[in-house]
């Protein structure tokens, strides 16, 4: 099987873009995993597909795979590189351009910049909608998670997919690599979960790193950025428009308490190929 595809990224987050509109594409999830090896298949953080709609009100269906192989459900870095795809590959001449996930429909608008910004949706932040075995709730609404023996102060939100957010005082030093894996394997995340270590620089300025679910850590993360964003605001940390710089840049976000996230930023093509399965 021949299959043609597009490597893209959004600040250092890559991807690999299939376009099953116009090709046959079934992939099994080891299939997956060869392709995403970086020494002997493409290599990617998620792989993206382009599908037909599933349904009357959009114009594409969306499917993402980490390259573990497992399908998840939203990718706020993958939508932006999805919506610049669909456009240049002249899918469509719609913008703004309503796209369904697993999880509903959001929306993709390209400006005069070619920054993509992407309605993200209302967050969820109930124990049940990540979903999080939650122990009693702190004072400021966070919740305590035992780790090691120590109880780490938590933020839960679901941004289409699950997120447990961290405050600390040091982004660039953070155990992301040891306390990630950790919280993803205490058992109170029935899905898994990506974890967040947000540093507040000041009331309109975050730094954030994510460690992915079926990834590790990764460059940047839309819907990391987007939970950052939402818990901060809900405690007061950042105003309700804020810049967020991951590892690989910065993205614009907007939230008001009650209203859908919106997130701002590139996407990047890095060149076209055909791999052999």
């Amino acid at each position: 099987m021949r299959l043609e595809f597009t490597k893209m990224h959004g600040l250092g987050n890559d991807f690999v873009v299939v376009n099953a509109v116009t090709q046959n594409v079934m992939l099994r999830p080891e299939q997956v995993r060869r392709l995403a090896d970086r020494h002997t298949g493409i290599g990617f953080d998620q792989l993206l597909i382009v599908e037909p709609p599933t349904r009357p009100d959009v114009e594409f269906s969306y499917r993402i795979f980490n390259a573990d192989g497992t399908e998840v459900e939203h990718c706020g870095n993958g939508a932006r590189c999805f919506a610049l795809f669909v456009t240049e590959q002249k899918l469509t001449r719609s913008n703004p351009i309503s796209v369904a996930t697993c999880n509903g429909v959001i929306s993709l608008s390209i400006d005069e910049n070619r920054l993509v910004t992407v309605d993200m949706g209302e967050p969820k932040t109930e124990p049940a909608a990540i979903p999080f075995t939650a122990p009693p709730a702190l004072e400021d609404g966070r919740y305590p998670l035992m780790i090691d023996g120590s109880s780490l102060a938590i933020s839960v939100v679901n941004m289409g997919n699950p997120h447990a957010v961290i405050r600390v005082d040091d982004c660039n030093n953070a155990p992301v690599h040891e306390l990630g894996p950790k919280v993803q394997q205490s058992g109170a995340f029935q899905d898994g979960v990506n974890v967040g270590f947000l540093e507040i620089l000041s009331p309109t300025e975050a730094k954030l790193r994510v460690y992915e679910r079926g990834v590790g850590e990764t460059q940047a993360c839309g819907t990391g950025a987007c939970a950052a964003m939402v818990a901060a605001v809900q405690q007061g940390w950042l105003e309700p428009k804020a810049t967020l710089r991951l590892l690989g840049g910065a993205l614009q976000l907007d939230y008001q308490p009650g209203q859908p996230v919106r997130m701002t930023g590139p996407g990047e093509f890095v060149f076209d190929g055909a791999a052999r399965l």
